[in-house]
């Protein structure tokens, strides 16, 4: 087990040891440019509108346009937040056998409808789920309490999220199953697999557990690398979800921002194979790429910085829990740990 060093303050411990951490806080959120109250006023008035609006729209839409209605509802959404979308295909164009590029718009899908896909990609905050659906309408694996959030909740409804309670190990092959029969179906599902929500700069590892419904039912995997930028398009931690944050002040930290992109980058899709862990490892180095730290080292001693906050990326050694004590050496690290879970996927 990992080490991790961090100036931030101390968060809240977890349920449980094996749920998945992250030591992102406070410390991570660096301001950028803020608009004026007129502006953030604007700015609710129009996701109020878009919220009323949308479900009656949706029914009277006929299903064969309701994936485009959609799509411009997110995408307007997103802009009422202040962020614009940018689109970065990666994958390989079967024709010409090179990467599609940024600025294509004719394959930047997750999959054709009626095709399931599962989409896999790193947490940052609640904003990532208005993002990725602007891209093309998608389920996702969400924590179970999201329903009854401010805002996102009737969206989630809308959106049919598939809850998970994380607490509850037991649970899991419910879930996974879940996810199987909608991928079988022919949805397309996004899916968290870190566990837990992370500052943008720093991350965690893709847990092996939700990878499972990918190779049962033999469903393509799409990695989706998210990130936001300021104006000046520099990486922005302002929509991260981290620490003792409410779902009220970071709404404000983002109606308040000026210039933010978020930025798509769809990596090649990887087939399931049949070892979640090799999967999950493959979807991993698909998101991440070659990127360096600041340290500039790219290994299994990867150190990452984040505002305030120098963490080592954690790797899971194992996809199921750890039962035994931890040793005497280890507990004063496995104390410091904790943090209140924001995720939206299992730890296993």
């Amino acid at each position: 087990m990992r080490t991790v060093v961090f100036d931030a303050p101390p968060a809240k411990a977890t349920a449980h040891a094996w749920m998945p951490s992250s030591p992102c806080g406070a410390g991570c959120i660096e301001s950028i440019d803020e608009v004026g109250t007129g502006r953030v006023l604007g700015r609710l008035l129009g996701v109020a509108g878009l919220l009323i609006s949308f479900p009656m729209v949706n029914l009277v839409t006929p299903p064969s346009k309701r994936e485009s209605v959609q799509r411009g509802y997110a995408r307007t959404l997103l802009s009422c937040l202040g962020m614009e979308l940018r689109i970065v295909d990666r994958r390989i164009d079967q024709n010409t056998r090179g990467a599609v590029g940024e600025g294509s718009t004719a394959r930047a899908v997750y999959g054709e409808p009626g095709t399931g896909v599962m989409v896999v990609v790193g947490h940052i905050g609640w904003t990532d789920i208005v993002a990725l659906a602007a891209v093309q309408p998608l389920g996702f694996v969400a924590r179970a309490d999201m329903v009854d959030w401010p805002v996102l909740g009737k969206l989630a409804t809308l959106m049919r999220v598939i809850p998970i309670e994380r607490e509850k190990l037991r649970a899991l092959p419910g879930v996974v199953a879940q996810i199987g029969a909608r991928l079988t179906a022919g949805d397309r599902i996004a899916v968290f697999p870190e566990g837990t929500t992370w500052c943008g700069r720093a991350y965690g590892s893709m847990r092996p557990a939700l990878f499972q419904a990918a190779i049962d039912t033999a469903t393509p995997v799409q990695p989706v690398r998210l990130r936001y930028l300021d104006q000046h398009g520099a990486q922005c931690t302002v929509p991260g979800f981290v620490g003792d944050d409410s779902f009220g002040s970071s709404a404000r930290r983002v109606l308040r921002s000026r210039g933010m992109v978020a930025e798509i980058v769809l990596a090649e899709v990887q087939q399931p194979g049949s070892d979640r862990r090799d999967l999950a490892r493959r979807c991993e180095a698909a998101v991440r790429g070659t990127e360096l730290s600041r340290h500039g080292v790219r290994d299994a001693t990867v150190w990452i910085e984040a505002g305030k906050t120098r963490v080592q990326d954690p790797t899971v050694a194992s996809d199921a829990p750890e039962v035994r004590r931890p040793s005497r050496r280890l507990r004063p690290v496995l104390r410091g740990r904790g943090r209140k879970v924001e995720s939206a996927d299992s730890s296993a």
